[in-house]
This record gives structure tokens, sequence and C-alpha cells, in this order.
């Protein structure tokens, strides 16, 4: 399987890490294949994890930039060590009567461009160490308040102490946040119980694979896996005559008059992705070449 390359989008199911299934998608392939995935889940989390393989996992950076999806419960009146399920039970409290609309004015601070403060337990870094490791080895944390995007954040009251919430966010944004935050605002607090994540950019949950199955039908691995494009799916793509090829793959710059993007996928005339190309000035600059000379007729 040393040719394979694209993406494979797998539904993570609970109690694995991310690591956990980058190492058993590699056992899959094969040493010789690179692996790698887009996008950490906690351990108690599932859904949409993309797992990159070979040149593809050049381009899961580009895939840090995009929109994500989550489906959460949210328990009210105990707040963890973790925000979620996992941690230690910090405090119980005897939940009041909260009214829809003392939620609603809770959770509306919690939409838009904000400012969030990361969970103790996350993989961020202070002094160089993650902050996980700081919180299990008492040290002291100063947390220091990000900027996100949370562009949808709408809750359900499933039961007297449990709220549904759905959310598109961006980048670095922690669910378990939103969750402890509505708890603080309630007076109450609160911890994720349990999370999903129904959509990474074009990854979508509903066609998302088992890694299961994929374990019991090897063959099915070709089937499921995607271009690499997919990971730049949403930027222009040009498609290259044989001249422009050769020059692009020897880092060499080419013209692409009338085009104005900051940024394009190539493609070779058969639709192979080639290249991801920067203007500069009047010209396009390879900025990463995914296709080797000997790769090309």
């Amino acid at each position: 399987m040393s040719q394979l390359q694209g993406f494979l989008n797998l539904n993570k199911p609970s109690g694995l890490t991310s690591h956990d299934l980058v190492a058993r998608v590699r056992r899959l392939v094969g040493r010789g294949v690179k692996v790698g995935h887009a996008g950490t889940l906690d351990p108690s989390a599932t859904g949409v994890l993309p797992i990159a393989l070979g040149a593809a996992t050049r381009l899961i950076e580009y895939l840090a930039e995009a929109r994500k999806g989550y489906h959460g419960l949210v328990r009210l009146g105990v707040r963890t060590t973790t925000d979620d399920a996992e941690g230690e039970i910090l405090e119980t409290c005897e939940l009041p009567l909260i009214r829809d609309a003392q939620i609603e004015a809770a959770v509306a601070p919690l939409r838009g461009a904000i400012m969030q403060l990361p969970p103790h337990y996350s993989a961020l870094h202070q002094d160089g160490q993650r902050l996980y490791a700081l919180a299990r080895a008492g040290q002291p944390i100063t947390l220091v308040a990000r900027p996100v995007m949370v562009e949808r954040l709408v809750w359900q009251r499933v039961q007297a102490d449990l709220l549904a919430i759905e959310v598109v966010c961006g980048k670095g944004t922690y669910i378990r946040s939103l969750a402890r935050d509505l708890g603080v605002a309630l007076g109450c607090g609160a911890h994720l119980a349990a999370l999903t994540r129904t959509f990474v950019g074009p990854f979508q949950l509903d066609s998302a694979s088992s890694l299961e199955q994929l374990m019991a039908e090897p063959e099915l691995l070709q089937t499921v896996l995607l271009p690499p494009a997919i990971a730049v799916a949403d930027w222009p793509a040009v498609y290259l005559a044989s001249d422009q090829v050769r020059r692009v793959i020897h880092g060499m710059s080419i013209s692409l008059p009338d085009l104005t993007a900051p940024h394009v996928r190539a493609h070779t005339s058969d639709g192979t992705l080639l290249a991801l190309l920067r203007r500069v000035d009047d010209h396009w600059q390879p900025e990463k070449v995914l296709v080797g000379a000997g790769s090309v007729a």
C-alpha cells in the first residue's frame, strides 16, 4: 500500500485517543505510508477525525483553519477538574429552578467572536510543557484567554439538569470551555457530559467510516479514501499544461493571467493535485509541491 495517499474520514469511537487511531491506521496500511491526523479529539469524544495518508499528510495544516461542528450534552450543577465527564468532581450544586430565558441569556455572550479561557487540562503549552501535564503535577497554571469564533451555538433542554447543544466554530475553540462558562453564568456550575464532532470542513459524520470495519475488510480502504485535494477543496483550481507542470515541479514560478485569488491548487491535466501556489506580484510561486519529477511524464 505504499502508493496510498489521500484522507480517510473516520468516525472516532469513544475511549481512544486521536494518536491511537493513527497507530491503528498505520498498522492497516503498513510502514511505508505516512499517517497523520487533523484536529485532535479528546478520548471520550466521538465523531469526525480526518486521517491523512502519504502526501496528504503535508496538507493537514490547511485543515486547521476549517470550520468544525459539534453536538454535545452539558450537565448543569456539577463542576469537574477537566470541564468534562472524565475529570474529578470539584463541586455539586442543588439545581435551582432555571428558566429558559435565563439559559438563553447565559448562552448569548458565548456566541460570535469571543475571548475564551482554555481548560486547565488541555494540550496547550506553558513554559514548554503541556497544561495537562502541569495540572496533573499540581503545578500552578496561568490561563490566557484567546480569541475564538463561535459561529453557531443553539441549545435544547433534555432534562432539568441536561442541555443538548449544537456548535459551529472556528479553530481553537474548546467546547468544554463553553460548557464551563455556561455553568458559571448560570451560577450552578456545569461540565461537558458528552461530545460528538459532526464535521470538519468538508468531512461529514454521515459519510465517516468505521475503523473497525476497515480493519475487518481492508479492501474497503481504496473505496473510501478521499483525494488529497479535499483539504483545500475551497481553493480555486487550475489545470496546468506540461511546460507549466515542469516549472512548478522544479520550484519555478508561472504566469496565470486573470486570477486574483491569493492562492490556488494546481492540478496536472489528468486531475492529480500537483502543488499549492501563492500569488507573488503577477506570478504564481509554488508553496508546496506534492508530486516529484519522476511521477510526471
